[in-house]
Parts: structure tokens; C-alpha cells; sequence
């Protein structure tokens, strides 16, 4: 009997700690990102490595390599909301670029022709960046509600 009052106690107190867990779960992956920018270097992924040739490309990608080559402190600013930060450690939107990864990624070519297209009409880096958050978060946010995430 009293085996059975320590498993049923054991067995609560897990229930609640995964509902707590669960509570704090969803409420962090509801926010939308933080735009509360204080300067612009303080958004700095710290990307180093050397973007690839636009060159190698065409098109639009080609149009996006050379934005990167253009304005990497920009791209290096913006979050990647292919979120390959979370699934391939890229350290920004830049990174992206030091590989082929932008070149089959829509979402990376969409951010890096935006930026140059904001940066060529005179917006900031922290006024580029909340654009770019507010447009891309709620792009992915429908994908996700689409793909029933």
C-alpha cells in the first residue's frame, strides 16, 4: 500500500513538472521576436567567413551572393528565419552566404535582396533588421500553421 501512495506521489509530481514545462514551452515559441534593438552591434552574429562569388550564380541568387558581398555588417545583423541558426549553427544570415545553403533557400534570398533594397534606400541596420523580423517571422509562422507545427 504504501509502495503504491510513492509511485501515485512520484507520478503527480512528474505530471505537474511536465505541464509547468509544457506552459513555459509554448509561451516561448509563441513570442514574436524581440525588436527591443539597443544599437546595431549588438546584433553582430560574428560571421568571418568569406562569402562565395556571385559569379558562380545567376539570377536572383547571383543578386543575393552580391548583397552579401556587398553589405556582409547587414546580413551579419539579420536572423535567418530558415532557422538553420537552431538546425545548422549558422551564426547569422551571413553564413548562409559562405556556402551554397542561400542558394537553395528562398527565405535566405528573399532576407539578403530586402536588406540590400533597404540599405540602397538609406534605412539603418536596426531599422532594416525589425523590417526584416516582422516580415519573415510571420512568413514562417503561417508555414508553420500551414504544416500543422
Amino acid at each position: 500500500m504504501e509502495l503504491r501512495k510513492k509511485t501515485s506521489k512520484a507520478l503527480s509530481r512528474a505530471f505537474i513538472l511536465l505541464a509547468i514545462f509544457s506552459v513555459v514551452a509554448l509561451v516561448s515559441c509563441s513570442k514574436g521576436p524581440d525588436t527591443n534593438y539597443k544599437d546595431a552591434a549588438s546584433l553582430r552574429g560574428g560571421e568571418t567567413g568569406v562569402t562565395l562569388p556571385p559569379g558562380d550564380f545567376t539570377g536572383e541568387v547571383a543578386m543575393a551572393y552580391e548583397a552579401a558581398k556587398e553589405i556582409p555588417d547587414v546580413l551579419d545583423s539579420l536572423y535567418c528565419y530558415c532557422d538553420c541558426e537552431k538546425h545548422m549553427g549558422h551564426k547569422s544570415l551571413l553564413t548562409c552566404y559562405t556556402t551554397e545553403h542561400a542558394a537553395h533557400c528562398d527565405i535566405c534570398i528573399d532576407e539578403a535582396l530586402m536588406a540590400k533594397r533597404m540599405h540602397d534606400e538609406g534605412a539603418d541596420i536596426l531599422t532594416i533588421r525589425k523590417a526584416i523580423d516582422k516580415k519573415f517571422y510571420e512568413i514562417r509562422e503561417q508555414r508553420r500553421r500551414e504544416q500543422g507545427m
